[in-house]
């Protein structure tokens, strides 16, 4: 099909080429049948010839192999020949033609004042002239079938370029959202644990809130983006979950501001940093809760939370964390959001904007 595609539109841009300079560029002289024939079609689809030689065969097998002598050599003999053969269908015309058709036949086109007739070819100049224009015009079409190639081998490249870093972003973002999967499931796993070891009543809430949020990310996050809406309410089955953990005594002060409706965010993306601050943080103080705020302002976000820090709470493993967040939020938001983190001795906090 892009081969078909290619043929044509050369087709398409060869003919007008070819038309333009009969009928638009020459306007004085006879345009005779003959001159016709002979000075613009043939020499033309010479031309051409060499042009597509040049092209398809030269330039890849040459050229493009970095063959720099071998290919100026070749293209110079292969202009000589080309010349040799329009000096000689020349003469044949010249030599057969007039018997079948007029040498100068009636105008096929009006005069645009007084004039000789364009020479053609060969006709009305000696041998050496003709064959020094003609290997001038075989240079012209080699250098310039080299300028098409060039350009095309260009934008090939670049466009396979840009198609094999889509792939890798592609494949890198798949990698990052992959690791929030068994990261939130082992966390969360190890809290429902603790409740089924302690036989708390409410394990059965906990299993069942884990199996809304696992829904969502199973099902629901398959989109670039998701509706801001859900992404929000998977943050809030989030929240009660580590809720029932602490044994409703976990103290968060979750404020959404703004028009959530009709907007899309990345989704998966916010939920670092609220597992952040209760893995690293003191959620059971009701003096200093943990703050989360959303605000959203027509299509821009503002995500602020803060936690009174856990100095001897630690990760003997050491999670997906924030790295994970910073690098999707390079790829997926580039130039579009600001992250500031303050680690501050008994405060953390974090703060993003983007653009949604």
């Amino acid at each position: 099909m892009k081969n078909s595609k290619a043929i044509i539109w050369h087709t398409a841009i060869w003919t007008v080429l070819i038309l333009v300079y009969i009928f638009i560029l020459p306007r004085f002289g006879e345009l005779s049948l003959r001159r016709i024939l002979l000075d613009y079609l043939l020499y033309a689809l010479i031309n051409i010839s060499l042009f597509y030689f040049n092209y398809l065969v030269l330039i890849p097998k040459l050229l493009n192999k970095k063959k720099y002598g071998l290919y100026f050599l070749t293209i110079i003999a292969i202009i000589l020949f080309y010349c040799l053969i329009k000096y000689g269908v020349g003469e044949l015309i010249k030599a057969y033609m007039p018997a079948r058709f007029p040498i100068d036949g009636p105008p096929m086109s009006g005069r645009r004042g007084g004039g000789p007739p364009m020479r053609g070819g060969p006709r009305g100049s000696d041998f050496m002239f003709s064959f020094m224009v003609n290997v001038f015009v075989g240079i012209l079409f080699a250098f310039f079938s080299i300028v098409l190639k060039l350009f095309v081998d260009w934008f090939v490249n670049e466009r396979v370029q840009r198609d094999l870093e889509n792939q890798r972003l592609t494949a890198e973002l798949a990698f990052l959202k992959s690791q929030i999967n068994p990261h939130f499931l082992f966390n969360s796993l190890n809290s429902i644990y603790s409740l089924a070891y302690q036989k708390s009543d409410t394990t059965p809430d906990a299993i069942l809130k884990l199996s809304e949020i696992m829904r969502y990310m199973l099902y629901e996050c398959n989109d670039n983006k998701v509706d801001l809406s859900k992404e929000l309410q998977y943050l809030h089955n989030f929240i009660d979950l580590q809720k029932i953990r602490f044994g409703n005594k976990a103290y968060i002060d979750f404020k959404v501001e703004g028009n959530v409706s009709n907007q899309k965010i990345v989704p998966l993306l916010l939920i670092a940093f609220i597992e952040n601050a209760f893995k690293h943080g003191i959620a059971n103080d009701d003096a200093s809760p943990i703050k989360m705020v959303v605000s959203v302002d027509k299509n821009h976000l503002h995500f602020y939370i803060e936690n009174k820090k856990h100095n001897n709470n630690t990760d003997a493993v050491g999670g997906i964390g924030l790295s994970n967040v910073v690098r999707r939020l390079d790829l997926l938001y580039p130039g579009d959001y600001n992250l500031d983190i303050r680690d501050e001795k008994d405060m953390y906090s974090c703060e993003l904007s983007l653009v949604l």
